[in-house]
């Protein structure tokens, strides 16, 4: 062999083997599946968790709602409150899907509600004119015709408990001593506050219909608001937290 072919057969083993190396880690990806993007998570401030978790001492145990999935702006809150109703005026806003307790010292509590078909067929104002734990409910025909396989059986009512339809609490509302037949009630479908659904008046979570209930008497006067947002009280920042 010539220097001249030894020379040759050197470089060619040098250039295999530089490919070699340089190919084996694209090699090895090929064989290694790569993890998936970390998706960010969501960190809900305790005091929700505690605010809408079970309650045991209920005449039906009422469990936790979740509230993973909710848009944190219909979660229970304190805001300012710079307008004419006052103190223990109920102010339900329909369009923007928040129903406001007005209090003293400027303050308003600000929770989250769902508006049915019903709901959004009133408004004005009224009183609370009578309440209920744990209140029976009873299909108007028009929710039968519209759902009869769902809603027929239930005709003659449902007694209260964690299936039916308007939770944990009911406040009924009337004009000058008549029934409007206008509620304000629980729901079994959480992911509904926010949301305009097919039927009901105005829902609430179970936890937040019940802590409206403890602060409402009977009485109390009630502003009911259709296509005009309320103005009168802050819209800020959110206490639920992400990272």
């Amino acid at each position: 062999m010539s220097a001249l072919t030894a020379l040759r057969l050197s470089s060619l083993r040098n250039v295999i083997r530089f490919c070699a190396l340089a190919l084996l880690p694209m090699a090895l990806a090929a064989c290694v599946t790569a993890p998936p993007p970390q998706q960010a998570v969501r960190r809900i401030d305790p005091a929700y968790m505690a605010m809408y978790g079970e309650r045991p001492d209920e005449m039906h145990p009422l469990p936790a709602t979740d509230i993973s999935e909710v848009d944190p702006r219909f979660l229970r809150r304190e805001v300012a409150y710079y307008g004419r109703e006052e103190p223990g005026t109920v102010v339900v806003d329909t369009q923007s899907r928040y129903l406001y307790l007005v209090r003293e010292g400027g303050r308003a509590i600000r929770y989250g509600i769902g508006v049915g078909k019903e709901g959004l067929a009133w408004a004005g104002r009224a009183t609370v004119g009578r309440k209920a734990q744990w209140p029976r409910w009873t299909p108007t025909a028009a929710m039968i015709k519209r759902e009869p396989e769902r809603n027929a059986k239930w005709a003659g009512g449902m007694a209260g408990g964690i299936e039916n339809p308007l939770g944990a609490r009911a406040l009924y509302l009337y004009n000058n001593g008549v029934d409007t037949m206008y509620r304000i009630h629980g729901t079994t479908e959480p992911w509904s506050i926010g949301e305009s659904v097919s039927s009901g008046c105005i829902r609430m979570f179970n936890q937040d219909v019940i802590d409206l209930y403890n602060r409402v008497p009977v009485g109390s006067p009630v502003v009911v608001l259709r296509g005009t947002p309320f103005r009168d009280v802050e819209q800020d920042g959110e206490r639920v937290a992400f990272y």
